[in-house]
């Protein structure tokens, strides 16, 4: 049959050869530049290369199937069908058929690409089909004397896309052009299929002339929903994108160094297209490449995916460097903002690119004059309805729409306030915008006049950033107050805040403390901000409450111990105690001492304190850390008033209110702050902390008479009744009862722990001060000293524990090891186990039973927990004891002679029972045996009932095991015994009651 002659192949080859021919060398070349780009510039570029032909044949409207047929993958588009320009393009690899503004090439040197999975690519159009074949370009170089040699040099390799043929095929039904290559032997055809799906939603935005692709089984699509709105929506997911697109023509001055090719109409084209959700909220990128409209290798950093018409080197993985390359990236990023401002106000600060290393050389550009564009035009939400540019704009350090309202014709450029949200801080950090902190907003505000009220509106707005920033708290203590008189001073400390009715009278109360400079806040004006920022107030309490008062205590001692008379400060405070109440502060109040010192009021003891029974005699005096207070001057005062200032009688509380970090001075606080933590991290750090002080220093003999005192105290017994409070922790730790600490006990009533603990002696102690020291009441296990002093208990052979005992104590340590309380690989696995018999047996000997019907195979006495599968983790349990499970012993099977198998509800009598009990009929079937053998290592047992390793279930006929046997099979192990009884006698329903 005769070649066709649709587009001249015959004469290509003819021209090819005789080149080939006369040149060897340019055989060698052909072979040489085709395994390059096979190999180099378009690997992996298979469905790119077919795409960006498809886009261009296309014009618009285009779509591109690709399908996988037995050995042969084939690429199907739409558009104008192949020309004999378009096979010449294939046949050369240095000339593309280019067409007068396509955004590709049009088969030109990327169909090389084919080569990485095919030695004989056909294009089948609608105008001709040519096909390309390494095996018919062998035959046919075979009689050329030098081509022939460099092939045999070559081991055969030679160039395929030099010499066409043209053949009889016709695309199919609805396309103009199908690819079809068949696959060579290397390549897996699912993965490149997969390969090729993963890539179909970028190249719909990348390449606008598609608007469908499908791959196998599944279609993408795009959809210009708008002009700057596109979705691009396939089998598992819609991906909707914000696209902003500019054009303009190119100069002569930047083409220099582009192809002759390149520079026909050569204008720029760029698309900046960014993702966004449903609502419009954008989703930035944040790691792409540059797509020429399709990817090339450089990567970038910018938030939004750019598409531009920049050139690239012949494998089109690499941006060309030019003036025109440099030219449309600067043309790019005097778009973006343009992108940018598509998008809702309140997100627009998402596509600001954030410091970093430069992914490329083009993403260092990139994002360079991204952002000195962005700095300079004017797209930020302002406090009014203007936008503001970054390098004018001004925003708040802290979220309040309240000053922002007040501040707006105060401080220029200032940004609407949600952009003070931390969201938006690195954004508006790498913009260069300013921040107005405490410092900046005091500053902007001083000088001004103002209305009472608006100073007070002003007060009420910086309330809480100065509840949140230790920073503002000090930088508005120079903030502007307007007085009762008129003036406007600045700074908030010494100002009294002005009271109507007051008796005595403040002014005078404070001059008896020589406190001068009395400044009245204006009444419109008084806010709690300023009493907290250094404004005092002149009653007593508000007195006690000035920080200069507060600070001549604190510094009592110090002053004492420089010989300071700080004797009348302390009658000062005393007196105002009495009338306005206490203050936590006042513990640090110098006091005498017995011994003729000043010491903290706090660490203090009444002459006649309740304490001085119970603590170590050594801790009290000049060199231990409490002393008691000087009896004359105790004898001027009444007690309550002497304990209101932190003097001690019993023991005290101290409480910190949300603490962040635990306090140091209480011993192992640290400790029980991660054990806590470990334990509830959801509810961690806790709202208070509230703690016994002075525990450490009580005597080894007096714990019994301590924690009577402790429980006798309304204050320490709260603080004792407290859930996971750390003094009750503490106490169970360090105390001692008879020589051992508390939780090494067990009350006298808790036999579930006989065995475990010994019960508590006599020690004449109400049981509430027991349970709340810490004697146990219960099996529990609050952390892995707990777990590990567990198990030395179950393994020691002196112990008499109960069968019963043993295994709750193993249930609890699985559930300590599945809470995560306790961490297997932080313990020493046991050398000896309590068994289900209560027996102690080595570790090397025994295993955790993890399925019930291995116990009538295993020799009880080795086999530890035995729980049933509702109740017990034997995995936690196996893992902590580095036991093996009994479900490792794999090599059981059934002895089938004389099995049956039957469906569950064709079984007599299990229909009713299951009825009865509310419990589905399971629906597979079981295997029944008239008498059930298993086959071990050591010969074989007869059992009850048998779940093999396949999951098949057996059992005898007799009610036990095939009660055990549906009640594993319906998940209802609880219903055992029912079940059993009920396969016995259906009229047992008495069962049920």
């Amino acid at each position: 049959m005769s070649e066709p002659n649709h587009f001249g192949a015959a004469a290509l080859r003819h021209g090819v050869l005789q080149s080939w021919d006369a040149s060897p060398t340019r055989f060698r070349e052909d072979a040489n530049a085709e395994e390059d780009l096979r190999l180099g510039g378009y690997r992996d570029r298979l469905l790119v290369e077919l795409a960006q032909n498809a886009a261009d044949a296309a014009g618009t409207g285009g779509v591109l199937r690709v399908e996988s047929t037995g050995r042969e993958l084939r690429v199907a588009n739409t558009g104008a069908p192949l020309t004999p320009d378009g096979v010449a393009a294939l046949a050369s690899l240095r000339a593309s058929a280019k067409r007068e503004g396509a955004t590709v090439g049009r088969f030109g040197v990327g169909f090389a690409a084919v080569l990485a999975v095919s030695d004989s690519p056909r294009v089948v159009s609608s105008s001709g089909a040519v096909e390309f074949s390494a095996e018919r370009t062998r035959d046919a170089v075979a009689d050329l004397p030098g081509p022939a040699v460099e092939m045999r040099r070559r081991e055969g390799a030679v160039p395929v896309l030099r010499l066409p043929w043209e053949v009889d095929d016709r695309p199919p039904e609805g396309f103009s052009t199908e690819v079809r290559l068949p696959l060579r032997a290397d390549v897996d055809a699912d993965a490149l299929l997969t390969a090729c799906a993963e890539q179909a939603p970028d190249l719909l935005l990348a390449l606008p002339a598609l608007t469908e692709i499908g791959v196998g089984a599944q279609t993408w699509t795009r959809t210009d929903e708008t002009d700057d709105r596109v979705l691009v929506a396939g089998p598992a997911r819609s991906d909707r994108w914000v696209v902003h697109r500019a054009s303009g023509e190119l100069g002569d001055s930047v083409l220099e160094g582009v192809g002759v090719e390149a520079r026909d109409g050569a204008r720029w084209r760029i698309a900046w297209a960014v993702p966004v959700d449903a609502e419009g909220r954008p989703e930035p990128l944040s790691e792409d490449v540059l797509h020429t409209p399709t990817p090339t290798e450089e990567r970038l950093s910018v938030p939004a995916r750019l598409l531009a018409d920049v050139p690239v080197e012949a494998d089109r993985r690499r941006v060309a460097a030019s003036p025109a390359t440099d030219a449309v990236l600067t043309f790019a990023a005097e778009s973006y903002p343009a992108l940018v401002d598509k998008l809702t106000a309140e997100h627009r600060t998402a596509m600001v690119p954030l410091p970093g290393f430069p992914l490329s050389d083009v993403d260092d550009t990139l994002r360079q004059r991204i952002g000195d564009r962005l700095r300079v035009v004017p797209w930020l939400p302002g406090a009014g309805d203007e936008f503001v540019a970054p390098v004018e704009a001004r925003v708040l350090e802290h979220v309040s729409p309240e000053l922002v309202e007040l501040l707006h014709e105060v401080v220029p450029g200032l940004l609407a306030a949600e952009l003070s949200e931390r969201g938006h801080r690195g954004s508006l950090q790498a913009l260069e915008v300013r921040r107005v902190g405490a410092a900046e907003l005091v500053e902007a505000v001083t000088g001004l006049q103002r209305t009472p009220h608006w100073w007070r509106r002003l007060y009420d707005a910086l309330a809480p950033i100065e509840d949140s920033d230790p920073v503002a708290h000090e930088e508005f203590t120079a903030l502007p107050v307007p007085l009762a008189d008129g003036r406007t001073v600045s700074g908030v400390r010494d100002v009294l805040l002005g009271q109507q009715d007051a008796d005595p009278d403040p002014a005078t109360l404070l001059s008896t403390l020589d406190i001068s400079g009395l400044r009245i806040a204006h009444p419109e004006a008084t806010h709690p901000l300023l009493a907290k920022l250094g404004a005092h107030s002149a009653g007593p309490a508000e007195l006690l409450d000035a920080p200069p008062l507060s600070e001549a205590v604190r510094g009592s001692v110090s002053d004492a111990l420089a010989g300071v008379d700080v004797r009348p400060l302390a009658e000062a405070v005393l007196r105002l105690v009495s009338e306005a109440g206490s203050r936590d502060w006042l513990g640090s109040l110098a006091l005498p001492t017995a011994d003729g010192d000043f010491r903290r009021a706090d660490e203090l003891l009444l002459p006649e304190a309740a304490l001085l029974d119970v603590l170590d005699a050594e801790h009290i005096g000049d060199d231990g850390p409490l002393s008691t207070l000087d009896e004359d001057f105790a004898g001027e005062w009444s007690d309550d008033l002497l304990l209101s200032v932190g003097v001690l009688d019993g023991f005290a509380v101290h409480v910190e209110e949300d603490p962040a970090e635990p306090d140091e001075d209480f011993g192992d606080s640290h400790l029980w702050w991660t054990e806590r933590e470990a334990a509830a991290p959801a509810e961690w750090p806790p709202a208070r902390f509230a703690a016994v002080r002075d525990l450490d220093l009580v005597a080894d003999d007096a714990w019994p008479a301590a924690l009577r005192l402790l429980v006798s105290q309304p204050e320490t017994l709260r603080a004792l009744r407290e859930p996971g409070n750390y003094t009750r922790w503490w106490i169970a730790r360090y105390a001692l009862l008879a020589g051992r600490p508390p939780r090494q006990w067990r009350m006298p009533g808790a036999e579930d722990l006989a065995g475990l603990y010994d019960p508590v002696p006599d020690l004449e102690l109400p049981a509430e001060a027991l349970l709340l020291a810490g004697v146990r009441a219960e099996l529990r296990i609050d952390d892995a000293e707990d777990a590990a002093d567990l198990l030395r208990r179950l393994g020691d052979p002196q112990r008499a524990v109960r069968a019963g005992t043993a295994l709750r104590a193993h249930r609890v340590l699985s559930e300590a090891v599945g809470a995560g309380t306790v961490d297997p690989s932080e313990l020493d696995p046991p050398e000896q186990v309590r068994s289900i018999s209560g027996a102690v047996v080595s570790t090397g000997r025994a295993v955790v039973l993890d399925e019930p019907w291995m116990l009538s195979v295993l020799d009880a006495p080795l086999v530890v927990a035995g729980g049933s599968p509702e109740r017990f983790d034997a995995e936690a349990l196996a893992e902590l004891l580095d036991l093996p499970l009994s479900s490792e012993e794999n090599s059981m099977r059934v002895e089938t002679a004389g099995e049956r198998t039957e469906p569950w509800a064709e079984i007599a009598r299990v229909p009713g029972a299951c009825e009865l009990l509310g419990i589905p009929v399971p629906s597979g079937a079981i295997a029944l045996h008239d008498k059930l053998f298993v086959q071990t290592r050591e010969g074989q047992r007869q059992v009850h009932w048998w779940v093999a390793s396949d999951g098949a279930v057996h059992a005898e006929r007799a009610p036990d095991g095939l009660a055990r046997a549906l009640a594993w099979a319906a998940d209802c192990w609880h219903e055992r015994f029912a079940l059993a009884a009920l396969l016995a006698d259906p009229e047992a329903t008495t069962l049920l009651r």
